[in-house]
C-alpha cells in the first residue's frame, strides 16, 4: 500500500459514497490511479465497496491513530514521549532499531515510540510472524534505556505482560490472563504478544526495544491468516476502545511499570504476576529452542522472573522455553 491508498481511505473514512473523479480531483491524480491505489485495500482486512455510478465507499469505520490526539490523552506525561505514527512498516521493532542505531534519541530523556497502522512483517518470538490488519489493533515499538546491564532484565518480558494487563482491567476488560514468559490471553487464545530486544553489555547500559501487539477487534481475513487460537478486546467486551486513548493509557501503563522494575526489580512485581498467571501449579511441558522439551509442574516464578519447575529432579529454574498445557493439546 503506497501514501496514495492510505489519503484515500482517510477521505472515505465517512462511510459515504465518493466517485472516483471527485477522489481524484482531491488527490490531484488520474482516475485509474485511484483504482490501482485501492486495489488490495481488502485484503487489509477494510470491506472497500465500489458501485458503478456511485464510486467507492468503507463499509465500517476506522479509527486512525493521530499523534496529536495521543499526546492529549497523554495529559501531563506527553512531553516525556518522542511519538512517530506511520501508516505502513515491516516492523516497528526493527524500524525503531534501525533509528537508535543511527543514534536517535541517544542521550534523550524521550522515550521513543513508533506505532504503525498496518505491520506488514511484524515479528513475535522465535521468529513467528504477528499477523494484524488495518486498523483491528495496536502495533508499537517502545525504546527504553537501562542502565544496568541485560543479566538484571530476565524478568522484563513478565513485567510488560503485567502492564497490558493493568490497562485492560482498567478499561473494564476482565479475565485476561498470563502465561510464561510473555503471553496474555483470555479463554487461552492470544490477545496480545510481547517481543523484547536486548542490545548491550551483560554489566553495562542495555537498550531494550519492547514491541507490543494487541489484537482490539480483527477482521475475518486477519484471523484467517492466524494459525493459533487468537480472540480480540471486541470478542471479550462486546466493545471497542478507542484506540488512541488505549495507546496513551497503554504507555502511561508501560512507563510506569518500567520506572519500578529499573528502581525495584521484578520481585515488586512478583505476587501480582502470579495472581494472574494460568499455568499455575498445573502440568506442563516446557519446549526448548533445540526441540528437546521436559515435563513438570509450573511452581512459580523465581524474583529474576525465571520459571520454576517441579519435575522429578527436583524444582529446576529456566529462562527461556515454550509452556504447553497439557490439556490445551
Amino acid at each position: 500500500m503506497k501514501p496514495l491508498t492510505f489519503s484515500i481511505l482517510r477521505l472515505l473514512s465517512d462511510n459515504e459514497f465518493h466517485s472516483g473523479e471527485i477522489i481524484a480531483r482531491a488527490m490531484g491524480v488520474s482516475r485509474a490511479s485511484i483504482s490501482i491505489a485501492l486495489n488490495d485495500v481488502n485484503e487489509t482486512g477494510l470491506t472497500l465497496q465500489k458501485v458503478h455510478g456511485r464510486g467507492y465507499r468503507l463499509l465500517g469505520p476506522v479509527q486512525w491513530l493521530e499523534r496529536d490526539t495521543v499526546l492529549k490523552h497523554l495529559g501531563g506525561e506527553a512531553n516525556r514521549f518522542n511519538l512517530e505514527m506511520l501508516d505502513i512498516i515491516d516492523s516497528t521493532s526493527s524500524y525503531l532499531l534501525q533509528r537508535a542505531a543511527r543514534g536517535s534519541g541517544a542521550g534523550s530523556e524521550h522515550i521513543h515510540v513508533v506505532a504503525a497502522e498496518l505491520q506488514t512483517s511484524g515479528r513475535g518470538r522465535r521468529g513467528r510472524r504477528w499477523y494484524s490488519g488495518l486498523g483491528d489493533g495496536l502495533a508499537f515499538s517502545l525504546l527504553w534505556r537501562f542502565q544496568h546491564g541485560a543479566s538484571l532484565l530476565a524478568g522484563l518480558s513478565l513485567v510488560i505482560g503485567l502492564a497490558i494487563i493493568r490497562t485492560l482491567e482498567s478499561a473494564g476488560v476482565e479475565g485476561a490472563v498470563l502465561k510464561w514468559p510473555n503471553d496474555v490471553l483470555y479463554n487461552m487464545c492470544k490477545l496480545a504478544g510481547i517481543l523484547i530486544e536486548l542490545h548491550g553489555d551483560m554489566l553495562g547500559p542495555t537498550m531494550a526495544v519492547i514491541g507490543v501487539g494487541l489484537n482490539l477487534k480483527l477482521s475475518n481475513v486477519t484471523h484467517a491468516r492466524i494459525d493459533q487460537g487468537v480472540t480480540d478486546v471486541y470478542s471479550i467486551s462486546g466493545e471497542t476502545p478507542d484506540r488512541n486513548r488505549f495507546l496513551a493509557a497503554l504507555l502511561m501503563s508501560l512507563t510506569s511499570a518500567l520506572r519500578d522494575f529499573e528502581r525495584e526489580g521484578f520481585s515488586l512485581f512478583k505476587q501480582e504476576w502470579l495472581a494472574h498467571h494460568c499455568c499455575e501449579n498445573k502440568v506442563v511441558r516446557l519446549g526448548f529452542p533445540d526441540g528437546s522439551s521436559l515435563e513438570g509442574v509450573i511452581h512459580g516464578v523465581a524474583d529474576d522472573g525465571s520459571l520454576l519447575l517441579r519435575t522429578f529432579a527436583g524444582v529446576q529454574r529456566f529462562n527461556s522455553g515454550e509452556i504447553t498445557l497439557y490439556k490445551m493439546e
